[in-house]
This record gives structure tokens, C-alpha cells and sequence, in this order.
């Protein structure tokens, strides 16, 4: 029977502890920019626009990850067409992600003031111009603390892509687990590594937000 040492063990969660990252990034990074044009959508004068992001973001919020998982990577399966594990959790992630951070953001902008709308307009700007110059970069600020708040959830998220065969954190604690028969090493290092990703992502979220409030007090 093969011993497996404590660092063997962490070195090989480390490894996958690379996947849960870049999966995260890729949730975030896509999720953001297909958020950002479900925004623009859902605060269109457009009504069939902004239907369609208001049916998206209730669909997307509505339904479990896990099932939007499945739906990628199976439910493309029934077409014939061959979806590897990490496409279809990057499309299903970057896709539930989307859904959240366009809520958020949308909540942002609608806290400026409505005075501002106003104000731009009387300088003669269209919608878009408005957006950019005025009502985006104020709301960015209110926008901060929810958003890094969010890629916590993110990062817990990707350990349901397990479920399909992504070999990340989690998987990986399984895979351990099955060769040393320590699940209480295996998952309580599996814990501490979720807790080093998301624990200073938490503790930014908060200072954000105190700072935000004091900044806010101030003016």
C-alpha cells in the first residue's frame, strides 16, 4: 500500500486549486462583460430589449447551477454535438454569472440620481454618452463592494462543476480521497484552501464598503 505524506497530498490539491482559479477568472471576466451588455439591455427604452434581459436574469436566478450545468453539458450532448467538461463550465458559469452581476449593477444605477439623468441630458447627451460619462462612473463606485462580493460565490460555484467531471478543488479532494482514505485531511485541507481564495476577497468586500459609507458621510 502506497503512503501518501501530508504534502502529497496538499501538492496535489494545489495543482487543481490552479483550475478552481482560472475557472473563477473566466466566470468573472466573462460574466462581467455579457453582464455589462444585459445592463445596457435591461435599462434600454427598448421594451423588447429590456424584456429579454429581465426574462434572462429571472431565468438564470431562478433555476439551480447545478441544473444549468447539466443542461451545457449534456443537454448539448442530445444534438451530437461533443462539449468538453471545461467548456461547458465556463459557458454555464460565465452565463449564471452574468445574470447576478447585471442585477447588481442594475441596482447601482438606479441609485444615482435621477437629477443626473436629468442634468446630462440638458447638455445635449444621448443614452450612451450619458452611460459613460455620467452615470456609469458613479455607480461603479456604489457597484464595487456587491461586485467583489459576488466573486466569492463564484469561487464556491465552481466546486459544483465537479458534478460533470471538472477536475477542480473539489473533485480533486475526491480523487484524494479515494487513493488515501483520509477524507478528514483530504476535505478539511480542501476547506482551508476555499477559505485562503475567498476569505480576503470577503474581508475587501468590507472595507469597500466601509470606506463607501464614510466617503459618503463625508460628502
Amino acid at each position: 500500500m502506497i503512503e501518501f505524506t501530508l504534502w502529497d497530498i496538499l501538492r496535489n490539491l494545489l495543482l487543481a486549486t490552479r483550475w478552481t482559479i482560472l475557472l473563477s477568472l473566466v466566470s468573472f471576466i466573462g460574466g462581467g462583460a455579457v453582464g455589462l451588455g444585459l445592463l445596457l439591455l435591461r435599462i434600454s427604452k427598448n421594451k423588447a430589449c429590456s424584456a429579454f434581459a429581465k426574462y434572462y436574469i429571472e431565468l438564470f436566478q431562478g433555476t439551480p447551477l447545478l441544473m444549468q450545468l447539466f443542461i451545457a453539458f449534456f443537454g448539448l450532448g442530445l444534438f451530437g454535438i461533443d462539449v468538453p467538461a471545461w467548456l461547458a463550465a465556463g459557458m454555464a458559469l460565465i452565463l449564471w454569472t452574468a445574470a447576478f452581476l447585471a442585477e447588481i449593477w442594475r441596482g447601482c444605477v438606479e441609485s444615482v440620481a435621477r437629477g443626473q439623468w436629468e442634468a446630462s441630458a440638458s447638455l445635449g447627451m444621448g443614452r450612451l454618452q450619458q452611460m459613460r460619462y455620467v452615470i456609469l462612473p458613479q455607480a461603479l463606485r456604489v457597484a464595487i463592494p456587491p461586485t467583489v462580493g459576488f466573486s466569492v460565490q463564484i469561487i464556491k460555484g465552481t466546486a459544483l462543476t465537479s458534478i460533470i467531471g471538472f477536475v477542480e478543488l473539489s473533485k480533486a479532494g475526491t480523487v484524494v480521497t479515494n487513493a488515501t482514505f483520509q477524507p478528514f485531511t483530504v476535505y478539511g485541507l480542501v476547506a482551508l484552501i476555499y477559505f485562503a481564495l475567498c476569505w480576503p476577497l470577503s474581508k475587501s468586500s468590507q472595507v469597500l464598503e466601509r470606506k463607501l459609507n464614510v466617503t459618503h458621510r463625508n460628502h
